[in-house]
């Protein structure tokens, strides 16, 4: 019988946490194939699939999208008895048509007769003995059998692959993404993930200054990242008139800088009402005037809430990389303008002081205007499969 044996890589670190961890990736994997026809069994090193070979194709391509998976193989398993391995080594190597092998052999059932060593030994002498024109290659082999002995059952394999890695998504809390139009913010949503935090997501629109498009470019790109756990909150912030305030009341060159104060003002108690833990962001330093180190300090001045910049020391160029990896890239580049793109001053201020912010955010009455925000929030439910859900709100 073949199996998918998946192996939990940095999972293994978390000794005491390591049952909670190893449960929350079970429950994901089973969760994300809800509806395939497979069974799920875990134990503390190792965990399992079995399925319908139909299935093989599909199933492989969900669990290269979840995060806590360090790697898995699709195994031959057999039972732990010396002929059940020979003959299945046998098989193995008979259908590669390789020339040249080697055996490596992990026996984790200690009760096993044979060491790893003499065993990996003793099946390469029943290979050459039965199948004709293969030779040993210890450095350089076509052909390497992986042999693992675990207690009942062995699981011969010739290939790995390389999982996602990480933590299992929900295991470190919740974040709250705030995500533009652009590319670095998904590429940001991506990596928390990564981490094992779930996300909610917050926009800002200014409709009629940005449109429709604008809001569906930022809900398909928060479906791409839902692929990744298990379904996300996106809160639709009408900024409208918070923004056009700020462009009539503000000098210029700080219009940027108070945007983004408000923006932060904003994101802190959705992140509060909704659970969240910390603020993350697609900030990137020095890319734009509101990301040098001097703006992002007197933006950040606003709120205690802890911000997650997972991009801040990438350059434009690797995040890129990861965008089409991730398969937003696309999307990203879409010519529709969201609210931190449309009015930006000629010559924003790259070293703002919080002196100057203050006495700008004095001219006018923001605070209304922010409660305004917050309590006209659309919220709407984003998951990976889930089509249309956003047509109530055009």
């Amino acid at each position: 019988m073949q199996v998918i044996m998946i192996k939990y890589g940095e999972l293994t670190t978390k000794k005491g946490n390591r049952k909670f961890f190893v449960n929350t990736l079970y429950d994901n994997i089973k969760d994300k194939l809800k509806g395939k026809d497979v069974k799920v069994h875990k134990d503390i090193s190792r965990m399992y699939i079995e399925f319908e070979d139909k299935e093989l194709n599909g199933i492989l391509e969900i669990i290269n999208n979840i995060f806590g998976i360090h790697e898995y193989v699709v195994a031959d398993r057999v039972y732990s008895e010396i002929e059940d391995i020979d003959n299945k080594v046998i098989e193995v190597a008979k259908n590669s048509n390789k020339k040249t092998f080697k055996i490596e052999t992990k026996r984790s059932d200690k009760s096993f007769p044979i060491n790893s060593v003499e065993f990996s030994s003793r099946l390469g002498g029943v290979v050459l003995k039965n199948v004709p024109g293969i030779k040993v290659d210890v450095n350089n082999p076509e052909l390497t059998i992986h042999v693992e002995i675990r207690e009942g059952y062995t699981y011969i394999y010739t290939n790995e692959y390389q999982g996602l890695g990480g933590y299992p998504s929900g295991t470190l809390g919740k974040g709250l993404l705030m995500l533009s139009g652009g590319i670095d913010s998904p590429v940001a949503g991506y990596l928390t993930l990564k981490r094992g935090v779930a996300l909610d997501c917050i926009y800002f629109e200014s409709m009629p200054h940005t449109s429709i498009e604008a809001r569906n470019k930022v809900i398909d790109l928060a479906r791409k990242i839902s692929k990744y756990t298990h379904k996300i909150n996106l809160h639709i912030v009408p900024f409208t008139a918070l923004q056009e305030a700020i462009y009539h009341y503000v000098r210029e060159d700080y219009c940027i800088t108070i945007m983004r104060r408000m923006m932060y003002r904003i994101s802190e108690e959705v992140a509060k009402r909704n659970n969240c833990k910390v603020i993350t962001n697609g900030e990137s330093i020095g890319q734009v005037a509101s990301q040098t180190l001097t703006s992002m300090s007197v933006i950040n001045n606003v709120t205690n809430m802890p911000i997650i910049r997972p991009v801040a020391c990438l350059d434009k160029l690797e995040i890129i990389d990861i965008a089409k990896k991730i398969d937003t890239y696309d999307i990203s580049i879409l010519p529709f303008e969201d609210c931190c793109t449309i009015f930006v001053p000629k010559h924003p201020v790259i070293n703002p002081k919080l002196e100057q912010c203050l006495i700008e955010e004095n001219k006018f009455d923001y605070e209304t205007l922010l409660n305004d925000c917050i309590e006209n929030i659309n919220t709407i439910e984003i998951t990976e499969k889930k089509e249309n859900d956003y047509e109530d709100l055009l």
